[in-house]
């Protein structure tokens, strides 16, 4: 397998803070890694660093050979990175398909590829196509979350970044879209997911990394961390004494 993303030894800092601290990990051709951790713990700043938000004070980041640690945010979406941000981040007076748009915009000049790509998002999010022209603003936060995820489907990544696409949303809307993250990756798109839902996350995903205080703690696949006692305390609601079906 080709290890699309490496993360080696990064720290980032805000001021004095260090948020980050001797981060390290992999992402690998297919894969769906989790990122764990409690509010705090610095995973959605591990996001903004991969994708060139904030910048790093130390180590560096590789996509397959080439290294990103100086490329601006446009560089590194045509480079294959798309970021799903915490909070959904949609722009609320513009329309659905006018959010799409813009997230195709270092694809501007290739205007069948792009509706293309929209006609992929509106048969993944049925209910996008049919409020296309309806203002994200006015959306809930479910189809918020679907939209946020369809624009940064727009750009044609190999690798999405998905920060807390549960975060605020019923059950019933938590179980559709995290059958939409299967769905994504099921068509060759690798995924680095952040979710502080950890029995979804540890339910999809391969591997998993914990993240407290900025530092890598734990690490393993997902059957690992399932029965990592540390983890299932902290973040199962659970001991190893008790068995999970996740």
């Amino acid at each position: 397998m080709k290890k699309f993303l490496h993360i080696e030894n990064i720290y980032v800092s805000y001021g004095s803070i260090d948020a980050l601290k001797s981060v390290s990990l992999h992402i690998e051709e297919g894969e769906v890694v989790t990122v764990l951790g409690a509010n705090g713990a610095g995973k959605s700043t591990l996001l903004r660093c991969i994708s060139g938000l904030v910048p790093l004070r130390q180590g560096d980041i590789f996509l397959l050979d080439k290294s990103l640690k100086d490329s601006p945010p446009h560089d590194i979406v045509q480079n294959g990175i798309s970021h799903s941000p915490e909070g959904r981040k949609v722009f609320a007076t513009l329309t659905i398909e006018e959010n799409l748009n813009l997230g195709a915009y270092v694809r501007r000049k290739h205007t069948r590829e792009i509706q293309q790509a929209k006609e992929h998002i509106f048969d993944l999010f049925p209910i996008l196509k049919k409020r296309r022209r309806q203002l994200a603003g006015t959306l809930s936060g479910g189809e918020q979350q679907m939209l946020a995820m369809g624009r940064a489907l727009m750009s044609n990544p190999r690798i999405l970044l998905l920060d807390e696409p549960s975060l605020g949303l019923s059950p019933l809307i938590v179980k559709h879209v995290f059958e939409i993250i299967r769905e994504i990756n099921s068509q060759g798109v690798s995924i680095l997911l952040v979710e502080q839902n950890a029995r979804k996350a540890l339910g999809v995903a391969n591997r998993g990394y914990v993240l407290e205080t900025g530092k890598i703690s734990i690490s393993g696949t997902s059957t690992e961390l399932k029965s990592n006692q540390k983890v299932q305390e902290a973040y199962l609601g659970g001991s190893a004494l008790k068995k999970h079906q996740l």
